[in-house]
């Protein structure tokens, strides 16, 4: 197992090129089940999760090739196997997308109840809820969900209680092929879904309401493979704004999306960052002291849970004052503050909000990540610090960000991933 090394004090200058979005890359790569033929997807980032679906994929009989840089070709002409076991998706909740493809194309599936950062519950009930509506009948056994459809499914209105992200593109990519139109109300609005979208309407899809919180899908018999393009990771992106403003320097982002990023951009200037914004491109530093700003996470567009972690990093580092950062999508989001108390921040929680109190100098410290944007945290806080900073289990940052460690040393980081020993 590797550990990072990150010797802290030194701010970043340079440029780096932002990898296409996970959270859209495991979407449109279970899209591909959806029909016959060659789908070539572009921008794909070399992520653990990445090689976790397409081993998933390869499972189900397709046949997944890498091409030149990171273009993959999938050949879906052939699914001979209907099951996606526990030791396949226990590392990635996403996994269960591949669901809403399996019953739509082949009336039959038979999914391991999905894995993943214990950062909630995230329950799929949204999703099994929706396949009911559309004529499926589902069953939960030894843990696993397993669901048939007696023929084509059949369009239907759902409702979410709250916006799903997941349950939102499991639902959209099965009412691409059921009989009749699917409306989904209250529909997740995140970037990743216009670009789910996007892919299915290339493969022939009919879908309205792109970017709203309503969708209507009407089905159709048959689906054609599609070359799509995957958009640009503003988590990875905004992990970048969040550093460079911990550590102090300039740094160029480019390949990247700053319309979608528009509460980040605006607590990142209130807090006293200097940002510029191109059509794809961010010029981003910071020469003064940071200001306290207060968040709420919020679904799209108001500030991501996924950029929640990093923030706070940032926030420990103020010249002083409270900022009061509020979760409202996961209740168990906050296992990152125990570790960044470690390293010298003031943070308390009370329920869902955690007080942090700036002001302080953080110093380096062993510390152990325990998910993926936690993880990231930890990372700017280390880049932030006084001293050697090491981060354990970093297995958790692979599942998310392509080649961390060289874009950092890239930008005048002192990082090093290392063996750890016993």
């Amino acid at each position: 197992m590797e550990k990072l090394v990150i010797e802290g004090g030194h701010p970043l200058h340079g440029e780096i090129r932002i990898s296409g979005a996970k959270n859209a890359t495991l979407p449109l790569l279970a899209a591909t089940m959806l029909c016959a033929g060659t789908h070539v997807i572009s921008n794909v980032p070399n992520l653990r999760d990445t090689r976790t679906i397409v081993k998933l994929l390869r499972s189900f009989g397709l046949e997944c090739q890498p091409d030149a840089g990171s273009e993959w070709r999938i050949c879906a002409d052939k699914i001979d196997n209907f099951e996606a076991s526990y030791d396949l998706v226990k590392t990635m909740r996403a996994s269960v997308l591949v669901l809403g493809p399996l019953l739509a194309r082949c009336g039959v599936a038979r999914v391991s109840l999905p894995g993943g950062c214990a950062i909630g519950a995230r329950p799929i009930d949204f999703h099994l809820q929706g396949f009911e509506k559309m004529g499926a009948t589902i069953t939960l056994r030894e843990g696993y969900v397993e669901a048939k459809s007696p023929g084509r499914l059949q369009g239907a209105d759902i409702c979410f209680d709250i916006p799903s992200v997941t349950g939102t593109e499991n639902i959209l990519m099965a009412a691409t092929l059921a009989q009749g139109r699917t409306v989904i109300k209250n529909a997740a609005r995140e970037p990743e879904i216009a670009n789910l979208i996007d892919m299915l309407t290339g493969m022939g899809a009919r879908i309205e309401g792109r970017g709203s919180d309503m969708l209507a899908i009407d089905g159709v018999k048959e689906l054609r493979p599609a070359a799509t393009a995957i958009i640009p990771d503003r988590i990875e992106t905004g992990t970048y704004l969040i550093a460079v403003g911990a550590t102090g320097g300039e740094i160029r982002i480019n390949n990247c999306r700053p319309d979608h990023l528009p509460m980040l951009l605006d607590k990142l200037r209130r807090a006293g960052m200097e940002i510029e914004v191109g059509n794809n491109w961010l010029l981003a530093g910071r020469r003064g002291h940071l200001s306290n700003v207060d968040i709420k996470t919020m679904p799209y567009p108001g500030f991501p849970t996924d950029l929640q972690a990093q923030i706070m990093a940032l926030m420990t580092l103020t010249n002083g004052g409270l900022s009061v950062i509020q979760e409202t999508i996961f209740e168990n989001r906050f296992m990152h503050v125990a570790e960044l108390n470690r390293m010298g921040a003031h943070i308390r929680i009370e329920g869902r909000n955690a007080i942090v109190r700036g002001g302080g100098l953080l110093a380096g410290a062993r510390v152990m990540a325990t998910d993926l944007r936690a993880s990231a945290s930890l990372v700017i806080a280390g880049l932030a610090a006084q001293g050697i900073t090491e981060i354990s289990r970093i297995y958790h940052l692979e599942r998310g960000y392509d080649n961390l460690s060289a874009k950092l040393i890239d930008l005048g980081a002192r990082v090093e991933q290392v063996q750890e020993t016993a």
